[in-house]
């Protein structure tokens, strides 16, 4: 088959889809879900599926005892904490030293603050 021929049937089948969304028009659009599938809401009602509850999900299991639970959920901890990426030695004492370093600043900043707010409430009170 030649390009000319596989362009000719896309276009083709292109031309078809224009057709169609031409000959629409805003006043037949389907009004509701089920004729937009294909389906009546009348043959949806007569097949007995409109009215009823859902049913209940089959995928649910028996209740586990509590410490089979209590391994179940320690079992999926430990398999979480396997897809864990862990720092290196090197990363580890970066983090640290960044900490450490902010934690310092912040009590210098603090302590700053402290000491002009104090020299600033005992200029305006006077000494107790």
């Amino acid at each position: 088959m030649g390009v000319e021929q596989k362009a000719g049937k896309l276009s083709g089948a292109a031309d078809v889809t224009e057709e169609r969304e031409s000959e629409r028009t805003g006043g037949d659009r389907p009004a509701t879900a089920a004729d937009r599938r294909g389906q009546s809401s009348a043959s949806a009602e007569l097949d007995g599926r409109k009215g009823r509850a859902t049913p209940s999900r089959d995928g649910r299991g028996v209740k586990l005892s509590p410490p089979a639970r209590l391994i179940r959920f320690l079992r999926e901890v430990v398999a979480e904490l396997r897809k864990v990426i862990w720092p290196t030695r090197n990363d580890l004492v970066t983090y640290t030293i960044v900490v450490l370093v902010f934690v310092s600043f912040m009590v210098a900043l603090v302590a700053l603050l402290d000491y002009v707010f104090a020299k600033g409430v005992f200029a305006v009170f006077g000494n107790a």
